[in-house]
């Protein structure tokens, strides 16, 4: 085809999803136009079917979170051996209670212009939850397995040129298959991918950087491509665009290139800096002519893990202060969002968190992306269960046929990142225990290790006793204990590596804006209302608060950091209400459902961000009728010493002191009386001088909405979000934090209303309706752009309250 009719085709077409002919390989996005319908139907892959009367959707998308919530979806009777339960009781709420089980089905179509006979033609998934089947013009190109599992299938010989070609994908959530909400569609992207006679093949490239010095580094490139007599050139350079190394050929006669590439004065990728390069790669045939090309990002860094050293990051030690997430966006659900992950990164680094963990499953390519460019440590993932079941339909069911697959997809695809640091083979296996369970760890790990030798492997051990005794955790790079605080020493001293990582932390339990009386640590404490305390000394009865932690974490050099359980609170998992409906989200977050910062946030900013002071007061001071009452006020401070006042009147100075875990990281008055009015503390500084106070008010009758937008400007592409806080003032502005009003949305100009969340883990509204109530005085309206640049208006009212505008604004 003539150069002038491919670019009239890539201009007219692309947009269309019909794929110019090109030299180079064409990939193109399948998102919109999608039609969907929940249940199963026969001859659904042909393309004579008729699925006019089906929902339109855009890809990526989950078909569950719209709901009905309903106690009766997975409800689970089982015996959860990671709880320490010995008696199986009935479970709701466990996987979310959202309808998640069942079929569903999704076709769209796409174009191909005339091709090459050597062309190939993939279909490309970045997950499909779950159990998917894929059908081209009606016929099944393939399936697959695990709903979290990068693959692709070779779509060739089944599409037709120039004409429509039918995409039809099956999929069918088990019941019993998740420990938490797994969501339910495609849920991640799906593209098309066009590879010319000669290409660069699909996640063949690796970049290292094997030497690295202030000074030089050296750049080695492993590239796999399909093809003969072929030449590589390759340029580096940098975010702007910048050639720093100028073209660097190797000729090619087999089906592998190798480049080393000398980078003068690197700067290093880091949390601090989190600097990225771009390796810009051409791939030409004997005669010169041009063949295939692409752009691969990288980042410079070295990484170690030794004894009497722990981590390294280019050479100095770091200790990992690092966050568990679940693949769920809250209101969102399992759908990926690029903005939802911007906005959950951002908070767990303004906490000064610096690593995050992709509990249990392997992570979207967004997340991944945002962590190389927002400098965040990643420990990435790969499954839930091994052989032995936690759940009857888990990954058990595909273990034996999926799990070399499913692991050389997940580190070919993403093991440029450098944000990934380590990589994880499963999380509280049952085969923790006896010979085949060693076995297979370390079969995992030499397949890691085979695709990816720069990387440690670690597993989240929770059964310490047995892998101390079997060898299973002596085996591992690096050994991961989830809990289990009281065998740290043991552990270190009988395992050889001579370092531990805090795979999994905490798991304290707190409902934002909630407490109880009295106040006192509790193992498993449940209330009427199927809320938490967040006096922050709730957990259960595996865990521990996040004091047990951070001494280790603190006074330990061999304990090379930590992942909390969790960053944000997640759809499932009601722990400890897993048998009280209606709750159905967790309670471990550090941030609730919505994202919005619960008093145990502070705990953590208190000690791990070192660029900004943190200053906290907890709880609220709104308590009718509890005049005259001891109601304790705890500071999370990173100053060591402050004063409480009430009403003017002292309460005392209190300062951090090794005398107890909870002096040492908080500082306590337990006596305080209450009386409304004004809670005021003073924080002084190693000098005893005051540097810092917060004040906390008793408010009026709520009065006034207010809204606060995390961003004002938007991209006009029909994706991007503002998420913004809602919350209700007295006449004289002081919020109300006991508020339960209900509230009203409506969006209009170049938006819509997304959803609204407000954290309550036994609340049934639905995300998507135009209406919430306040919890504990706030909750999460997410307005979302349109393609079409303009002003977006959100207005909030509630009834007896004046309403709430803003204007959030969307660009090209």
């Amino acid at each position: 085809m003539k150069k002038l009719t491919t670019i009239l085709l890539l201009i007219l077409l692309y947009v269309a999803g019909i794929l110019p002919v090109q030299a180079q390989h064409q990939s193109v996005l399948l998102e919109k136009n999608w039609k969907f319908s929940k249940g199963d139907f026969k001859n659904a892959e042909q393309l004579n079917f008729d699925d006019a009367d089906w929902e339109t959707v855009t890809v990526p998308h989950d078909w569950a979170i719209y709901g009905p919530f309903d106690k009766d979806v997975d409800k689970q009777v089982i015996a959860i051996s990671q709880n320490n339960e010995k008696e199986a009781n009935e479970k709701t709420g466990r996987t979310g209670a959202l309808p998640h089980i069942g079929d569903g089905w999704y076709r769209t179509t796409f174009q191909l212009p005339e091709l090459s006979p050597e062309s190939r033609v993939l279909a490309v998934f970045e997950g499909a939850m779950s159990d998917p089947e894929v059908f081209v013009n009606g016929e099944k190109v393939g399936e697959w397995g695990y709903g979290y599992s990068y693959f692709n299938l070779d779509i060739t010989d089944q599409v037709t040129i120039g004409g429509n070609n039918l995409l039809a994908v099956h999929l069918s959530p088990k019941p019993l298959s998740s420990r938490w909400y797994p969501g339910a569609g495609l849920f991640r992207k799906v593209r098309v991918l066009v590879l010319p006679e000669n290409h660069f093949q699909l996640w063949g490239t690796f970049v290292t950087t094997p030497f690295v010095s202030d000074s030089l580094a050296k750049i080695n490139i492993k590239t796999k491509v399909a093809g003969q007599h072929l030449r590589l050139e390759t340029i580096i350079k940098d975010a702007d665009g910048n050639v720093l190394v100028a073209e660097t050929e190797t000729a090619l006669f087999g089906d592998d290139f190798e480049q080393n590439i000398a980078l003068k004065n690197p700067r290093l990728w880091s949390p601090e800096s989190p600097t990225l390069y771009y390796a810009e790669s051409k791939l030409y045939d004997e005669n010169g002519s041009l063949q295939d090309e692409q752009t691969t990002r990288f980042g410079v860094r070295t990484i170690s893990y030794k004894a009497g050293e722990g981590f390294k990051l280019n050479g100095e030690v770091r200790k990992f202060k690092g966050v568990c997430l679940h693949h769920d966006l809250g209101p969102l659900g399992a759908a990926v969002n690029k903005a939802a992950l911007r906005r959950q990164i951002q908070l767990m680094k303004d906490m000064g968190a610096n690593a995050i963990r992709s509990s249990h499953n392997m992570p979207s390519m967004e997340q991944l992306e945002l962590c190389d460019e927002m400098g965040v440590l990643f420990m990435a993932e790969s499954f839930d269960e091994w052989k032995k079941p936690k759940v009857k339909n888990g990954y058990n069911r595909f273990f034996d046929e999926y799990h070399e697959k499913d692991i050389v997809n997940l580190v070919s695809a993403t093991r440029n990142h450098p944000c990934i640091v380590m990589w994880s083979s499963g999380n509280e296996v049952p085969d923790q225990h006896g010979s085949e369970g060693v076995k297979r760890a370390r079969k995992l790990q030499d397949i890691f290790q085979r695709e990816d030798p720069t990387r440690a492997v670690t597993v989240g051990m929770d059964q310490v006793k047995a892998v101390m005794a079997s060898g299973f955790g002596a085996i591992m790079d690096v050994p991961g204990l989830n809990y289990r605080t009281h065998l740290y020493e043991e552990a270190f001293e009988r395992f050889p590596q001579g370092i531990l990582l805090g795979s999994e932390t905490a798991s304290t339990v707190s409902s934002r804006g909630i407490y109880k009386f009295p106040v006192e640590k509790a193992v498993g404490k449940k209330y009427e209302d199927g809320q938490c305390s967040s006096y922050d000394l709730e957990y259960c009865n595996w865990s521990n608060l996040p004091e047990d932690d951070a001494v280790l974490q603190d006074d330990k050099d061999w304990v090379i950091g930590e992942f909390v359980w969790t960053g944000f609170d997640y759809l499932g998992e009601p722990t400890p209400y897993d048998q009280y409906w209606p709750s159905r989200s967790s309670y471990f977050g550090i941030c609730d459902l919505a994202g919005l910062p619960k008093d145990r946030y502070y705990w953590y900013k208190s000690r791990w961000d070192t660029d900004e002071s943190t200053l906290h007061v907890l709880p609220h001071w709104n308590w009718e009728g509890k005049e005259g009452d001891t109601i304790p006020v705890f500071v999370y401070s990173s100053y060591n010493s402050a004063e409480l006042f009430v009403n003017g009147k002292s309460m005392g100075v209190r300062t951090k002191n090794d005398s107890s875990k909870l002096e040492r990281y908080r500082l306590m008055w337990d006596d305080v009386v209450y009386e409304p009015g004004e809670l005021k503390v003073v924080a002084f500084d190693e000098n005893g001088q005051s540097i810092e106070e917060k004040i906390v008010r008793t408010s009026g009758t709520p009065h006034r909405i207010v809204l606060d937008p995390d961003r004002s400007t938007l991209q006009a592409d029909g994706k991007d979000l503002s998420f913004v806080t809602v919350s209700v003032v007295d006449k004289n502005g002081i919020p109300c934090p006991t508020a339960t009003s209900q509230l009203k949305f409506k969006v209009s100009g170049a938006g819509k209303f997304r959803a609204a969340c407000n954290g309550d883990a036994t609340s049934l509204e639905l995300f998507h309706l135009p209406t919430m109530k306040l919890f504990s005085g706030k909750l999460v309206v997410l307005v979302q752009s349109s393609e079409m640049p303009g002003d977006i208006e959100l207005a909030v009212s509630g009834k007896g309250l004046k309403g709430g505008k803003i204007t959030v604004f969307s660009t090209d």
